[in-house]
């Protein structure tokens, strides 16, 4: 584990209004890209809405990597297809862990993320200290589909002991 700053936690919640990629519905699940690795949730069968509430975790080495989220349709006899895509960075989520963190009241909000082009967001994110626990709330709008959103929350998780710096 040296050279790591720290394990970042996404806790994939739902998805929204998916597109359909099968006749009537689809078998969605969701990957996460950073840098060379990969992780992704179970498959939920024959749903647009899907809730998956699971936590993918990924070691961050260098918080300048983009956070890639594909969302794929699971076909049996096929090539699985895409479902659409979105990215993020977890720059700002980097930069709120540099406040002094400790002795903060729980629901205190550190960083307003605004949505724009680049960042995916559908809606304004907030970073929290909540519970002695620094997280994120995302609603990402997928692209290059039709329709269809993805509710994440990032939590970070220090493995050095230098949390609230």
């Amino acid at each position: 584990m040296e050279n790591k700053t720290g394990l970042l936690r996404v806790h994939i919640q739902r998805g929204v209004n998916l597109a359909v990629r099968d006749v009537r519905s689809s078998d969605p699940y969701v990957v996460i890209k950073m840098g060379r690795q990969k992780v992704k949730t179970r498959v939920v069968k024959k749903n647009t809405n899907p809730e998956w509430n699971e936590d993918l975790t990924l070691s961050v080495a260098d918080p300048s990597l983009p956070i890639k989220l594909f969302v794929y349709d699971k076909d049996t006899f096929s090539l699985d297809d895409k479902m659409g895509d979105a990215e993020f960075e977890i720059g700002p989520f980097f930069e709120a862990l540099k406040f002094p963190l400790k002795g903060l009241p729980s629901g205190t909000m550190i960083y307003r993320v605004e949505p724009n082009r680049q960042n995916c967001l559908a809606e304004e994110s907030h970073i929290v200290w909540t519970r002695g626990k620094l997280v994120q709330n995302m609603i990402l709008r997928l692209q290059n589909v039709e329709c269809g959103e993805v509710e994440l929350q990032l939590q970070w998780i220090d493995v050095s002991g230098s949390q609230g710096l």
